[in-house]
């Protein structure tokens, strides 16, 4: 089931609060896209023939390409439209399991963390715990977010 949120300001992100993602199927062309973008045309995510001959017996997504979904899982929500000023890193990110094309991938989000700065007050921290599974509920990633997120006060 596919779900859309409104923007969420800084005083709106409540510790525990969660989020869930729309689904989105990986294709052939998610995998050439992000090989041209990035140079990285490694024949485990790029050779068929080559990939059979390896433990996942058929090509893998880039463990970046898996972390870029993730990350457009959460914009694509709706919940830092307009409100993110910046995307801070992580830390941590786990890729405990491959992604292949013709995966259908969806995500939960939890907010774990909402910090006041005392350096700004037109902008928090705020940390959202992600859980990205496949269609058959394997775990593909699992990490946090950290975003400078605009308050309400900071957008007058």
């Amino acid at each position: 089931m596919a779900y859309s949120y409104e923007p969420h300001y800084f005083e709106d992100f409540v510790e525990g609060k969660e989020f869930e993602s729309v689904g989105r199927t990986v294709t052939e062309a998610d995998f050439m896209m992000h090989s041209a973008l990035s140079g990285d045309w490694t024949e485990l995510h790029t050779n068929s023939e080559y990939a059979e001959d390896t433990q996942f017996g058929q090509r893998i997504a880039h463990g970046p390409m898996t972390f870029v979904q993730s990350t457009g899982f959460v914009y694509r929500s709706g919940i830092v439209e307009r409100t993110a000023i910046a995307f801070l890193g992580m830390n941590y990110m786990d890729l405990p399991n491959p992604v292949f094309i013709g995966d259908t991938l969806s995500q939960t989000m939890v907010v774990s963390e909402q910090k006041d700065l005392s350096s700004r007050d037109d902008a928090g921290l705020v940390t959202i715990e992600v859980h990205m599974t496949k269609q058959d509920g394997t775990t593909v990633l699992e990490g946090d977010m950290k975003f400078l997120i605009k308050t309400k006060a900071g957008e007058e």
